[in-house]
């Protein structure tokens, strides 16, 4: 079971014998839904009291318990291990005996962790046990008033510092000397800061720019990208090889794009980056996808759908064969709306598979296909395989050509359900995207049950939003006039510290579903065009996107602006 892969707590536990079957289901299960460190939730059910988890985690380490309440730190011992490690892996060091520096650990379990601590404290480390809750006070009381190292001021020193400046410029094409390079400290400091703030500020992406005269780093949070501090241009190099050596990439291939991944624990969470590099006129551009595991809920219930579409597709995807699309751009939460509606069909009697490019989340119990083009692995090549595994629910990443399409309908006409996305502008235009691929018109009508078309637009900060009259040229652009209005209230947010000073924190999702009813079979066995499609659906009942959009701006959600802007 994975859990006890990636909770050896709750796999020592249960090696005791300190806690049973029925009582390890349900802390696994809580675990997996909420991420829920399982520490606390062994003290929640009930199970254990914090003493006897402290003495279970220093018994199979071999260490003690110690007590952090009221302890005294010397400054000495405080300046072995940055304020940044000890803030980021939730550590403090508590004496030095004979050269070995004694930490204390919120998770001693993690080896990763104790490595990284090691190499930042360059000195042999004897692991103790604490009382998390005390550490963190520890470093807070320790290491508060300790000005937070920040980006900015590791720019300064890396700046100023001559040596990696010369040390880059004789690296050149050496592929020993860029690696070196890569794992000075002051680099691999500037990295993992890079990487914290980005999880810490929710970023969904980070953008490492190399351009002629400058070296840029931006971040993507709720859909928009920020500029952070500019690193000096001599620090591309160096920078690029640390995350390529990260994520076990080739250095010396500069010349070719290449795709990874990096497994981080940041802030206590468990945080995966998918990389990818790509060459340009003035070195390599790398794009990290920032997946913070403990802050997507893939639960259906999470995803704000209005209750008719809850309704329609908790049922449809009960259903036993038949196609249902999920449709919008990129980034609009496609792939997170087919996951969640996979955990909810996920059980025990049901065989599960999936061909993603490249797979997003690892889901227990759902068997996942990285499709690979380049080493020949398509998606039709996956499909025509899956269908000899004896699946009942297949989910096909994006149907991307009339191969894939095909072998969709083809799975779906011998009894399998199969979900899927296509980039379409709305639910209505994914039927004609089908025609357009050349999959004959009576065999969507026969297999397509429904389209769900969605966006993310950005939700106003709860902690700065102000309500407001909108001009008539506002209400113009969603086609309202004041004689609409009635009562309703506009909000806007007028920027806080808690949302960087945007106005927005978070996002939610707008929908719009169409339902294959016989009046649209027929439109589209008869090749109608989007157009009359999107008639018909708005007659029989269908809210646009722009209608579910107007609702999000009177339930005080998001802006006009936002609405305009994505439908």
């Amino acid at each position: 079971m994975s859990e006890e892969i990636s909770n050896p707590l709750l796999t020592l536990v249960r090696e005791r014998e300190l806690i049973d079957d029925l009582q390890y289901e349900e802390v696994a299960a809580e675990f997996k839904r909420s991420s829920t460190p399982v520490f606390q939730l062994l003290q929640d059910f009930g199970i254990l009291k914090l003493d006897a988890i402290l003495q279970v985690m220093a018994a199979a380490l071999g260490t003690e318990v110690v007590q952090l309440r009221d302890r005294d730190i010397p400054a000495d011992i405080l300046k072995l291990l940055p304020a940044k490690v000890a803030q980021m892996y939730h550590c403090l060091p508590v004496s030095l005996q004979n050269g070995t520096l004694q930490v204390a650990m919120a998770d001693p379990l993690d080896p990763a962790q104790t490595d990284e601590i090691q190499y930042a404290a360059r000195r042999d480390l004897q692991i103790v046990v604490a009382d998390p809750a005390e550490i963190q006070k520890g470093i807070e009381r320790f290491y508060g008033q300790e000005e937070n190292e920040n980006v900015s001021e590791i720019l300064k020193e890396l700046g100023s510092d001559k040596q990696i400046a010369r040390e880059v410029e004789e690296a050149g094409d050496d592929v020993k000397a860029a690696e070196a390079l890569a794992n000075e400290v002051p680099i691999v400091k500037f990295v993992n800061l890079v990487m914290q703030q980005a999880v810490q500020d929710r970023a969904s992406d980070i953008h490492f720019e190399p351009f002629e005269d400058e070296f840029r780093i931006r971040y993507r949070v709720d859909g928009a990208l920020y500029e952070m501090a500019p690193p000096p241009k001599h620090l591309a190099l160096p920078v690029t090889s640390r995350i390529k050596i990260m994520a076990n990439l080739n250095i010396s291939e500069r010349r070719l794009p290449q795709d990874g991944r990096i497994n981080l624990t940041v802030l206590g969470k468990q945080v995966d980056l998918r990389v990818s590099t790509l060459p340009t006129a003035f070195g390599e551009s790398v794009v990290l996808r920032v997946l913070d595991r403990s802050s997507v809920n893939l639960e259906v219930e999470s995803l704000g759908f209005p209750k008719y579409v809850y309704d329609f597709v908790t049922e449809v995807i009960q259903r036993p064969n038949g196609i249902f699309v999920v449709t919008g751009p990129t980034g609009c939460g496609k792939t997170t709306t087919l996951y969640s509606c996979l955990r909810r069909v996920n059980t025990i009697d049901s065989k599960l598979l999936t061909a993603e490019d490249p797979v997003e989340f690892d889901i227990d119990g759902i068997m996942q296909v990285a499709v690979n083009e380049a080493q020949g692995l398509t998606f039709g090549k996956a499909l025509k395989s899956f269908l000899r595994q004896d699946p009942d629910i297949i989910m096909v990443g994006e149907m991307r050509d009339l191969e894939t399409a095909q072998i969709s309908i083809q799975a779906s006409l011998t009894g399998h359900l199969v979900l899927s996305t296509l980039h379409t502008n709305d639910a209505p235009g994914a039927v004609t995207r089908l025609v357009d691929m050349g999959v004959e018109p009576f065999l969507i009508s026969s297999t397509l049950m429904a389209v769900l078309g969605q966006r993310l637009v950005r939700t106003i900060c709860k902690n700065c939003r102000t309500p407001f009259e909108p001009t008539e040229q506002q209400l113009s652009l969603l086609g309202l006039s004041p004689h609409d209005l009635g009562d309703k209230v506009f909000h806007y947010g007028r920027g806080c510290s808690t949302c960087n000073d945007t106005g927005y924190k978070g996002r939610k999702g707008i929908y719009e579903l169409l339902i294959v009813s016989d009046a649209v079979r027929n439109l589209i066995n008869e090749r109608a065009p989007t157009v009359v499609v999107r008639q018909k659906a708005v007659e029989l009942g269908m809210v646009t996107l722009r209608e579910d959009g107007l609702r999000s701006i009177f339930d005080g959600d998001t802006t006009i602006e936002e609405v305009v802007k994505y439908t």
